[in-house]
């Protein structure tokens, strides 16, 4: 079986066994904390930039109050915006349990670059070229760079150009049993906890 074809039929597989065993039940109990906190949708949705630069709706867990700046801003540590909820969502990733859908579809891989908003990967690739390169894979619920400690904001270039670097080490470096580590390290990160994960 061709790798393409093995990477697709495993995220489909793993995505029904979370959406059975843990959305299906997880999803009604965060829908109703959230709506207690504030007021707003259950679920956050935003545009992000995809493979060949596709654009693809990417869901969420809304973990912030409603605001004016979702679109452009991303969170930072000690983010106002958060609420007390979805700090602890953003912190354990269950805000991206929603992403499972996104993998069904056939948007996002299990494994994969993290997916940027559209006016970051504008930005991020006006300053290098290689960041071009990520968009060749489906973007990922999680990654490389993720597990290496590069997630959340992206402070200066020398950030943005150690994530390039590690999702392109990813690409041309692909495996199964790669993906597997990776995966198993997004969950050992959240269970210890991961100090950028906010």
């Amino acid at each position: 079986m061709p790798a393409r074809i093995f990477k697709r039929s495993f995220d489909i597989l793993f995505s029904l066994f979370i959406i059975i065993f843990f959305f299906s039940w997880l999803c009604p109990i965060l829908a109703i904390l959230i709506k207690i906190e504030s007021p707003g949708p259950v679920f956050f949705v935003q545009r992000r930039t995809g493979r060949h630069n596709t654009t693809f709706k990417c869901y969420k867990f809304r973990s912030m109050y409603v605001n004016s700046e979702s679109d452009s801003r991303q969170a930072s540590r000690n983010d106002g915006r958060v609420t007390g909820l979805g700090s602890f969502l953003r912190k354990t990733s269950l805000d991206e349990l929603p992403q499972f859908f996104n993998v069904l579809i056939g948007n996002m891989s299990i494994v994969g670059p993290r997916p940027h908003m559209i006016s970051h990967a504008e930005k991020y690739s006006r300053l290098t070229e290689q960041y071009e390169v990520r968009h060749t894979l489906r973007p990922g619920i999680t990654g490389l760079a993720q597990v290496s400690g590069l997630r959340g904001e992206l402070p200066d270039q020398d950030a943005l150009l150690k994530l390039v670097s590690a999702d392109v080490w990813y690409l041309q470096n692909r495996s199964f049993l790669l993906d597997l580590r990776i995966i198993f390290l997004t969950f050992w990160l959240t269970l210890r906890g991961d100090k950028n994960a906010y």
